[in-house]
């Protein structure tokens, strides 16, 4: 089984030690300074009290590496599009693709069913680009929980969590996943197979679609977010309508709104990583979070005043910084479905 991570930042770094030291066959993608690191010195993991180093075969030219079983692209998901081309030399006729990646991904329309089968969405794949030239057909859904920082180049902390579910689009249980998911299992990690790997993507995105936006604009920690009322109902109202959203698309929501909050709110004074990279310069992840839920309500019918609302606030504010050039709110009418 031959693996490429694309992306070997903080939780491609993750993976790829992991990997390796369970004796898969793994290659990694990086750049710059991350890379050079890695070359010179492996790469380590800072997990608990240990060190866990390893030397992966690393570069940043697809080329060297060859066609792959599996790419898991761990990059930031508005990345993506810009790496195509690069990317083909991985792909075979049998090459899969796990999205490790935080927001709905290119291939959620596919083997869907209903009305919507088979659309791309606009705001996370211009033009449908990763939908033609990646293919949904080669995707498997994978969903991020663990926190990881690059702490130094070809440095990885580990901050918490391990668990990463899978999913196939149809929710079938192909030999693929299986094989996949023993894969993180033998490396100490937990990666159940869903049937219904949309559901787990939505509740994970619940959190991030209000409380991101919520915290660059405030520099709020998820504590104060989840305790200050008017936080907190702002959240929850941007949360009730991405719920009507999710569920008019067949989603299944396993826990409630105030049970959802409150979860965020026992994590603590927590940066959420939209913050992270406001204050450390980085582009932001406001179209895969944001405003593709503006979008898919704008599909179905539904309104979103108050995700309107903070996305438009956090898209100027982003812009300001220069650190957003994406969809938003800018972009509104093009997102509308006649």
């Amino acid at each position: 089984m031959r693996i490429c991570i694309y992306g070997a930042g903080a939780i491609g770094g993750y993976l790829g030690v992991e990997f390796m030291r369970a004796g898969a066959d793994v290659s990694l993608i990086a750049r710059g300074a991350h890379l050079a690191a890695m070359r010179q010195n492996g790469l380590k993991l800072l997990i608990g009290d240990e060190e866990r180093v390893v030397r992966p075969r690393c570069t940043d030219d697809p080329r060297e590496l060859g066609e792959q079983d599996f790419i898991i692209i761990s990059l930031k998901a508005h990345s993506i599009t810009g790496v195509i081309e690069q990317m083909q030399p991985l792909l075979g006729p049998r090459t899969r693709i796990v999205t490790a990646v935080n927001g709905i991904p290119y291939w959620y329309f596919y083997k869907h069913g209903g009305r919507l089968e088979g659309s791309t969405l606009e705001s996370i794949d211009r033009g449908g680009r990763q939908w033609r030239e990646l293919g949904p057909e080669r995707a498997i859904g994978c969903v991020v929980y663990p926190a990881t920082e690059i702490e130094a180049p070809g440095v990885i902390r580990h901050v918490y969590g391990n668990n990463f579910p899978l999913g196939e689009p149809s929710g079938e249980i192909t030999s693929d996943i299986t094989s996949l998911s023993e894969l993180f299992t033998a490396a100490g990690m937990k990666a159940p197979v869903l049937e219904r790997i949309r559901d787990e993507i939505w509740l994970k995105l619940w959190g991030n679609v209000c409380f991101n936006p919520i915290s660059a604009l405030t520099h709020a920690t998820l504590d104060v977010i989840c305790t200050d009322p008017a936080t907190r109902a702002l959240s929850k109202a941007i949360m009730l309508e991405s719920q009507a959203i999710a569920e008019s698309l067949g989603v299944k929501f396993r826990v409630d709104v105030e049970r959802r909050i409150e979860g965020a709110r026992k994590v603590g004074a927590h940066k959420t990583s939209m913050l992270q990279d406001l204050e450390r310069g980085r582009p932001v992840e406001i179209d895969p979070l944001i405003t593709v839920v503006q979008e898919m309500g704008r599909m179905t019918g539904i309104a979103t005043p108050a995700l309107d609302a903070v996305l438009a606030l956090v898209a100027q504010r982003s812009r300001i910084a220069g650190l957003y050039d994406g969809a938003a709110v800018a972009d509104a009418k093009s997102l509308a479905v006649a």
